[in-house]
C-alpha cells in the first residue's frame, strides 16, 4: 500500500501544482487512499519531495530523482538559499527560514546524510532541532553555518 501511495504522489505532484500538504492530502483521497497529515508529512520525507517556485508565486512540491550527487548538490542550494538565521537555545536550535521553505530545507538537512540529526520539525518558516546538550547544539549551529558559508 506504501509502495503505490508514494507512486501516486509523485504522479500527483507531477499532474498538479501541490502546494501544501492539505493539497496533497485532498488530492490523495479523492483517488481513494485513506491518507492523514501524519502520513503525508512521513511521505514527503522518505520521497525527499522539496518546495520549488512556481508561477504566479506559488510553490509547489517537487521529487528530485536524480543520482545522488545531484540531489545533494540540489539540498545543499535549497539549504543555503532557504535559510535566514540558525541560532540556540540552550539545546534547542532554531532554523530560520524564507517563508514556506522550512520544509524543502528540513528535507535538505535529511539529506545531507548527517549522522548527528535525529530528526527536524518543520512549520512555515521555522525547523526545531532539540539535542541531547547545548554543547552539542553549539557544534551543530557551528556546522550549519559553515555550510551556508562554504
Amino acid at each position: 500500500m506504501k509502495t503505490q501511495r508514494h507512486s501516486k504522489i509523485i504522479e500527483l505532484i507531477k499532474e498538479y501544482d501541490i502546494e501544501t500538504q492539505e493539497e496533497l492530502t485532498e488530492k490523495l483521497k479523492e483517488a481513494g487512499f485513506d491518507v492523514t497529515q501524519a502520513t503525508i508529512s512521513r511521505d514527503i520525507r522518505e520521497l525527499r519531495l522539496t518546495k520549488i517556485s512556481a508561477s504566479g508565486g506559488k510553490q509547489k512540491y517537487q521529487a528530485f530523482l536524480q543520482d545522488d550527487s545531484q540531489i545533494s548538490e540540489k539540498f545543499i542550494r535549497v539549504f543555503k538559499e532557504g535559510v535566514i538565521n540558525i541560532d540556540y537555545a540552550q539545546n534547542i536550535i532554531v532554523i530560520k527560514t524564507l517563508n514556506g521553505m522550512a520544509m524543502g530545507v528540513a528535507a535538505a538537512l535529511d539529506a545531507m546524510n548527517n549522522d548527528e540529526i535525529m530528526g527536524n520539525i518543520a512549520g512555515d518558516d521555522n525547523i526545531f532541532r532539540e539535542e541531547k546538550t547545548e554543547e552539542k547544539a553549539i557544534k551543530i549551529v557551528e556546522k550549519l553555518k559553515a555550510k551556508i558559508n562554504s
